[in-house]
């Protein structure tokens, strides 16, 4: 048997006999020995026994080390079930108040039931030691993860962090304060599970005007308000969950210094560093759980709503892989069976609604499928091509045009009336086909025109209390949903007439129109390759099977942004996005024809610029989602009140974020 055979690995000082295939007699005979060898160490027994029960264990190899304690692995020799052990000597904890920190511990963990927790099985002791028995992690723990791979992934980051949250929320609702969270404290499972483990430093929530002001825990990860004395709270949690957070990411703790007393001002100042390299949700959420503020920090339920959770891929399961090597995406083949029927299911034929769900939920969150769309997409990926810069497109304003602007204009500044006259004729250059494939240089050109003419308004339009009165908005496309998968695939956005575009990572662009049969691809400048879902290239299956995710996730999952409507149309799509830029206020959006909106995050209003009939038109939605369509002459000329002006001026200096 494994088991005995592993039992029989002996140090190098001790007998080299083979250990019986009896268990009890094993037993008997290494407590024979025991008695025989008294003068060797007692924690060098390899057997070990429960006094109370009679139960034998066979101590394993160490699995970490604490103050108090080391931890091995321990096999219960009647059952063959392999536990992770605290061994506590009792020459450790020989004062009251150490005793007293163990038995805490224990009374704190054994009545602890949780899938996100370390179970505790038993406890016990005998002449020498303590021992208390816990569930075997096999894949230690994210300390040890992170130790290999250096920085994790960001749906690695959601799929850690949702487990943690759960396991913490559970503890925060039985009254417990961690006290200690750390990537040490966070044990991986056989399956790929989190549980959160080592209760040392644990303990009751108090009163506020009761609560312990020891300082303890771990020095990078602890709080302000530890750090001042003032206390330990639930929001001493959530601020080590922010310190974890950064680290897994970063590689490395938000606060650390070269040396403690560096560490220690800037916890104080809660001040930190956020690359760029992170998502704006990621920055926005770290930033909010290291508020200096205790008060200021999200609470549980709150967390896992952030958009860093909503609006990026949260794998169901991660591969075992994950602990030594950065994910590769790769998919065994009966992944590959399941996911091909999967896909049928859902984007094929007739549905059964509860088979629908059931695959629908399986798409977006089950790690192995997700990761085959994008090997998928890497075996379709296109060399960006090089192509020329298109001519100026020429247009003219009609004579009626061109009338009246003329009247409206006549007494003003020639620089206003040049201005007016820009933003009527609409005159984008060369950006009536243009991509994000393209050299930038287009992309360039379509954003330096946009941001001219939203800087001539703003540089001569008088400031008033009132907005103007609104026009009709006519045939208006814009963005009513969007999906920022950009981590793996791209930007997916959902217009007012029902069509549905990808911006991939690789460049190239897909629309799925609104009769949901036709495909338009978008590789090169002014090319277009048209194809129906019934009968897709072999080269973009992948790539279609993308653009029907975001389809379906968007239908099924968010709401539409205001009150415009269009008639859908089934022809060539006008509208594909060249460029989009988050910061962390608003999102902005550049379309190839020159559409431009911006959405702003924290009471959802938008503005959208577009033209229409050869003249500029500024959409405004409004916090209650009702819109208001102007031209952009009569802003010019009328002015804007404060708020409308200053997201006009928000939108500018994205823009122009974009053309530097």
């Amino acid at each position: 048997m494994e088991l005995l055979r592993n039992i029989a690995q002996q140090p190098a000082n001790s007998s080299n006999k083979t250990c019986e295939p009896n268990p009890q007699r094993s037993c008997e005979m290494q407590r024979k020995k025991t008695e025989d060898h008294s003068h060797a160490p007692a924690e060098m027994a390899r057997i070990v026994t429960d006094p109370a029960t009679g139960k034998c264990y066979c101590r394993g190899k160490v699995l970490g080390k604490g103050g108090f304690a080391k931890c091995y692995e321990m096999t219960d020799l009647s059952t063959s079930k392999v536990y992770a052990a605290k061994i506590i000597p009792h020459t450790r904890v020989s004062k009251p108040h150490q005793r007293e920190k163990i038995d805490r511990e224990i009374e704190l963990h054994r009545v602890l039931h949780h899938k996100h927790i370390v179970h505790f099985y038993h406890h016990f002791e005998d002449k020498d030691n303590i021992y208390i028995l816990l569930e075997y992690c096999s894949r230690r723990s994210l300390a040890h993860i992170l130790k290999a791979r250096k920085v994790l992934m960001e749906p690695e980051v959601r799929y850690y962090l949702r487990q943690i949250v759960s396991g913490l929320k559970y503890l925060h609702e039985q009254e417990i304060l961690h006290r200690d969270l750390k990537l040490g404290n966070f044990f991986v499972s056989e399956s790929m599970e989190l549980k959160v483990g080592d209760f040392g430093l644990a303990a009751k929530l108090e009163p506020a005007g009761d609560r312990k002001k020891t300082i303890c825990g771990t020095p990078n990860y602890l709080s302000p308000e530890v750090l001042n004395k003032q206390g330990h709270g639930c929001e001493s949690d959530v601020w080590a969950l922010g310190c974890v957070m950064y680290t897994m990411l970063l590689g490395r703790p938000p606060f650390e210094t070269t040396n403690l007393k560096e560490t220690y001002r800037c916890i104080r100042e809660a001040r930190f560093s956020l690359p760029s390299t992170l998502s704006s949700q990621a920055r926005q959420l770290i930033s909010s759980l290291l508020a200096k503020t205790p008060e200021d920090r999200p609470l549980l339920d709150h967390i896992l709503r952030h958009d860093f959770f909503t609006q990026g891929f949260m794998p169901e399961r991660l591969p075992a892989s994950c602990c030594h090597s950065a994910p590769d995406f790769h998919v065994s083949s009966p992944a590959k069976s399941f996911f091909k029927k999967a896909a049928a299911a859902l984007f094929g034929g007739r549905r059964d609604k509860v088979k629908y769900y059931d695959t629908l939920n399986k798409l977006t969150k089950e790690e192995e499928d997700i990761y085959k769309l994008r090997r998928d997409l890497k075996k379709t990926v296109i060399t960006q091509q090089q192509t020329k810069q298109l001519t100026e497109d020429g247009r003219t304003p009609s004579p009626s045009a061109e009338r009246a602007v003329a009247a409206s204009t006549e007494g003003l500044p020639s620089t206003t009336r040049d201005t007016i006259r820009l933003i009527v004729r609409g005159s984008l250059g060369s950006c009536s086909s243009s991509s994000e494939c393209l050299e930038d240089s287009t992309t360039g050109s379509v954003a330096e025109t946009v941001a001219s003419v939203l800087r001539g308004c703003l540089e001569n339009m008088p400031k008033v209390d009132d907005i103007p009165k609104g026009t009709g908005c006519g045939n208006l496309q814009w963005v009513t949903k969007w999906v920022d998968y950009s981590n793996k695939y791209g930007f997916g956005y959902q217009l007012s007439d029902h069509i549905v575009g990808v911006l991939f990572n690789n460049g190239t662009h897909m629309s799925l129109l609104a009769d949901k049969k036709t495909v338009h691809y978008y590789a090169e400048l002014g090319q277009c390759s048209v194809f129906y879902t019934s009968d897709v290239p072999e080269q973009f299956v992948g790539q279609v099977t993308v653009l029907k995710y975001f389809a379906h996730y968007m239908e099924e999952n968010l709401m539409d942004g205001g009150d415009l409507l269009s008639q859908a149309d089934t022809h060539m799509p006008r509208l594909y996005l060249l460029q989009w830029l988050k910061s962390d206020r608003a999102l902005m959006m550049l379309f190839n024809d020159g559409t431009f909106q911006v959405n702003f995050y924290h009471d959802h209003t938008k503005i959208i610029l577009c033209t229409q009939k050869e003249e500029y038109m500024l959409t405004y939605i409004n916090e209650e989602r009702v819109s208001s369509t102007f031209r952009l002459s009569s802003l010019l000329s009328a002015g804007c009140p404060a708020d409308l002006r200053q997201r006009m001026e928000y939108s500018l200096n994205m823009l122009l974020q974009r053309c530097n």
